[in-house]
């Protein structure tokens, strides 16, 4: 199936294969504006998927106004106010997280500019030829107006059209019947069914001008009852749809239509806090324009006939048996809450007008309550609403060893506000904002506040573990970490905390663990948890799955979830993440996908979904510039690897092998140092993959805890349509690298290494570099270290270390250049509990005199063979904790 994708860069690129002729058609356009054009002019009445409709809507706007102004001149961008509006209902497909209101005033002028270049006879005659359905020949208007001095037909109806422009550029408008005179005396009936196609158009789908034409009503003017005119009314977007201009009271133009509606309150407790159980208070009235309505008010209305009844000085547009049926409804749902209240997500639910609110008595929503409703926070629940979005500032703990940027801190507050609520929040920062690090600062600030209690539970996938330890020593040395997986503690330690948790568990902050772990252990679901935190929470996406059960049977008041995955795009993903978080928001998994058909059909699209579920998420980008300003040019992560059990085999006895060969006291130093650079050699081709180290061609991903971690990151930056340069040492990897991540990003990227010629390598840049190009290259750091721009790119991957920091900066300069208009993102691969992870920290160490230390590249191995046997050894050994 044909799916539009929107890349960081908000390019509007189409994947996927057509299936249909429809898709066949715009499997050809390539870019926004040749789509965009080819959803209005000629898919205006197809068939689409919700993405492909909503951009359609996006072009119909465009076009509407193209048929009211007849000039490119007059066709200003919407106000930022319609684009936000208009935003909100965007469905979910794959980066639509990208598009903004800049994103959509750039495709509009895009567009204008393109029509501006074609229509080269003019607006009309370009409309008329290319796009039949929107063309304007002497456009045909309907005029509705009041009729003050008629009580009993106070509306007035004329059909007119443009004959011509003004000599100062006005519209001249004839009645209607007056174009078959003329046109009948210039016996140009061509002509004359241009003007009336519209007319026509409109017919074969609005029974009362089919009524009109039929009986030649239509070219005469028409004294109306109110009844008549709301007829008239409610055709208004058929008539519009279909090319004829509607000339109407302002106060229907607008949509300031008055109606009775029954407006809901819901509002929290005002003596006590709210949190997550906390029951609300449902209060039903019935009102117009806000103001409360008279018995007698009330009464009118509900006898009234369909249409427009004058009241209050004002037309009030209504519908008595409607208006009944919702105000049952709304009594029907207000009795099945009880004396009580209505549950707090239930209410929530209501807010935001997604579902219905889950009850025994009530059936099936008609589709017209929420047009006849309005549904409030009370004063109470407005105010903490209002804090979920900007949460009153907190102060990270005094020993956390970190200073939280601004957009930090306030994630922090939030974070903190949430789970004092005792409600579930994700965290869904880009990659590299720092999600660990303020979560840190969350469970140093619980534990400072609340003293001893449960601990919290993290869990991870395997791959993150050593990325935890780390980050949890560096920043919050005094948080007692307690790692249930065999990588990190001893089976017999295991076993008998699986046995005794509470025990085991006794003194410790948190527990760190990986999903695989957790399902082999029934005690910890059992267990009470302070807090439950899920890293890579896309890892429970299918609700199905064992890791997705395991996680929502744990016990705890608290659930936090992070994620670089903009969930909001996969709704099926988004109601198992949020069945963890908050359980009962989203309803049954049948209910919602019930509710997100309905979305798709829905005037107001996915914007009820997304206001539910908009105050759990916390979501920074990259490419916000709030968080620009803020960001280093280049923000660097280690990502700390595990190695498998082969790897760790094979590192073990080349160290064996190290030590026996290294015990013959008698050989030459030169003989010597040759020996030691063949191991160091070794131990980084093992680090990378045993297939490197023996040659076999396998390269089977599963064999090396690198390719897990590439796999990790890479699948990401493949879901946010983002971009990477993969940096390593040896020629030989770049082809096993680029064909695993082919399989991950799903296309093909590129490979620059010693092998490419000259000639080719300007051609591969050129590729990389265009908007939507392939998504990643390997790069050998010798041929690619130098004279290369490749700015596409908004990560580098550092597969393997070259152990001198200015040759690696060199490399990531490639990415990283004046000009840049992204951040750069630098993740470094380093094998725990092995040479690489203590070179690494030897660097650090020493970072001011790291060109001292490596030299020029050889200085890190020229140190190592000037160690004695024993230190040499004692540098290279395993460490058993590194395996996975």
């Amino acid at each position: 199936m044909l799916t539009p994708v929107i890349t960081p860069e908000g390019i509007l690129t189409l994947e996927g294969a057509a299936e249909s002729s429809v898709e066949r058609k715009m499997s050809g356009c390539n870019g926004a504006v040749p789509l965009l054009r080819l959803l209005a002019a000629e898919l205006h009445e197809a068939e689409l998927e919700p993405p492909f409709r909503w951009l359609r809507e996006w072009a119909q706007r465009l076009f509407t106004r193209l048929c009211q102004t007849k000039s490119i001149e007059q066709l200003p961008v919407p106000p930022l106010e319609e684009r936000a509006s208009f935003l909100a209902t965007i469905p979910p497909f794959i980066g639509a997280e990208h598009v903004t209101a800049e994103v959509l005033e750039r495709w509009w002028n895009d567009l204008v500019a393109h029509i501006g270049q074609v229509a080269t006879q003019g607006v009309e005659a370009w409309l008329r030829e290319e796009c039949p359905a929107w063309h304007v020949v002497g456009r045909v208007s309907f005029h509705l107006a009041e009729n003050k001095t008629d009580t009993q037909r106070p509306f007035a109806f004329l059909a007119t059209f443009t004959e011509k422009l003004s000599a100062t550029g006005q519209p001249q408008h004839l009645p209607l019947a007056r174009a078959l005179q003329l046109y009948a005396g210039q016996k140009d009936q061509t002509a004359l069914n241009a003007l009336l196609e519209p007319v026509r158009l409109a017919a074969d789908k609005s029974k009362l001008l089919r009524e009109w034409l039929e009986s030649k009503r239509l070219f005469q003017p028409m004294a109306m009852s109110p009844q008549e005119a709301y007829r008239v009314l409610r055709e208004t977007a058929v008539f519009q749809e279909c090319g004829i201009i509607m000339k109407l009271p302002d106060w229907w133009k607008a949509g300031k239509t008055s109606r009775p509606t029954v407006a809901v309150t819901i509002d929290a407790p005002k003596k006590t806090s709210l949190h997550a159980g906390t029951l609300l208070s449902f209060k039903i009235e019935q009102s117009l324009d806000g103001e409360p309505l008279t018995p007698a008010e009330l009464e009118r209305l509900l006898s009234a006939d369909t249409g427009l009844v004058s009241l209050r000085g004002k037309w009030v547009e209504v519908d008595g048996e409607k208006l009944q049926q919702v105000m049952a409804h709304w009594k029907r749902v207000q009795n099945a809450t009880g004396e009580g209240g209505i549950g707090f997500l239930d209410g929530m639910r209501l807010l935001a007008g997604f579902g219905e609110a889950k009850s025994a008595a009530e059936g099936e929503v008609a589709e017209f309550v929420p047009e006849w409703s309005t549904v409030i926070a009370g004063e109470k629940l407005a105010e903490v609403l209002q804090k979920l979005q900007t949460p009153e500032e907190a102060s990270p703990p005094e020993n956390l060893r970190a200073t939280l940027r601004p957009y930090q801190r306030q994630g922090f507050a939030w974070l903190k506000f949430m789970t004092q609520l005792g409600l579930g929040a994700c965290l869904a920062d880009d990659m590299g904002l720092g999600k660990t690090v303020q979560v840190i600062a969350l469970l140093l600030a619980k534990k400072a506040d609340e003293g001893v209690r449960a601990p919290a539970l993290l869990i991870v996938p395997a791959s993150l573990i050593g990325n935890w330890k780390a980050e949890v020593a560096k920043f919050a040395p005094d948080l007692r970490l307690f790692i249930a997986h065999p990588s990190q503690t001893d089976r017999e330690t295991l076993a008998w905390a699986a046995t005794h948790p509470a025990e085991a568990l006794r003194g410790f902050d948190v527990m760190l663990t990986t999903y695989q772990f957790l399902q082999k252990t029934d005690a910890w679901l059992s267990h009470a948890w302070s807090m439950v935190i899920l890293d890579e929470a896309q890892a429970i996406k299918n609700s199905g799955s064992g890791s997705a059960k395991a996680v929502k049977a744990l016990q705890a008041p608290t659930r936090i979830a992070l994620t670089g995955t903009p969930v909001e795009n996969r709704p099926g993903d988004l109601w198992s993440l949020f069945d963890f978080l908050n359980p009962g928001l989203l309803g049954g998994s049948a209910a919602f996908a019930e509710a997100v058909k309905h979305c798709a059909k829905s005037s107001e699209g996915y914007a009820p979904l997304r206001r539910l579920v908009r105050p759990y998420i916390l979501r920074r980008m990259k490419t916000d510039r709030r968080i620009i300003s803020d960001l280093p040019d280049k923000i660097e992560l280690k990502a700390f690897c595990g190695l498998t059990k082969r790897q760790a085999t094979i590192y073990a006895k080349l160290v064996d092998q190290l030590a026996k060969m290294l015990a013959d006291k008698e050989m030459e130093p030169i003989k010597r140092q040759g020996l030691v650079l063949g191991f160091l050699l070794k131990f980084k081709q093992v680090c990378n993959h045993p297939s490197h180290w023996n040659g076999d061609g396998a390269w089977a991903p599963a064999d090396s805890g690198k390719f897990a971690r590439l796999a990790e990151i890479c699948g990401q930056l493949a879901e946010k349509r983002e971009r990477a340069l993969i940096f390593t040492q040896f020629q030989e990897t770049c082809d096993p690298l680029a064909r695993y991540l082919s399989s991950v990003f799903g296309r093909e990227g590129l490979i620059l290494h010693g092998g490419t010629s000259v000639k080719k390598r300007p051609g591969l840049v050129e590729a990389f570099q265009q908007p939507g190009g392939p998504p990643f290259m390997v790069i050998s750091v010798k041929a690619g270290g130098t004279g290369l721009n490749l700015t596409a790119a908004s990560h580098v991957i550092h597969f393997d270390r070259w152990w001198n920091p200015a040759v690696e900066n060199q490399a990531t300069d490639r990415a990283f250049r004046i000009g840049q208009k992204q951040n750069v993102i630098v993740h470094k691969f380093i094998c725990q509990g092995t040479i690489e992870q203590r070179i690494d920290a030897l660097i650090d160490e020493k970072l001011s005199l790291a060109q001292d230390l490596v030299g020029d590249g050889a200085g890190a191995e020229k140190m190592l063979t000037d160690m004695s046997s024993e230190e040499l050894l004692d540098f290279v050994k395993l460490d058993v904790s590194a395996v996975e």
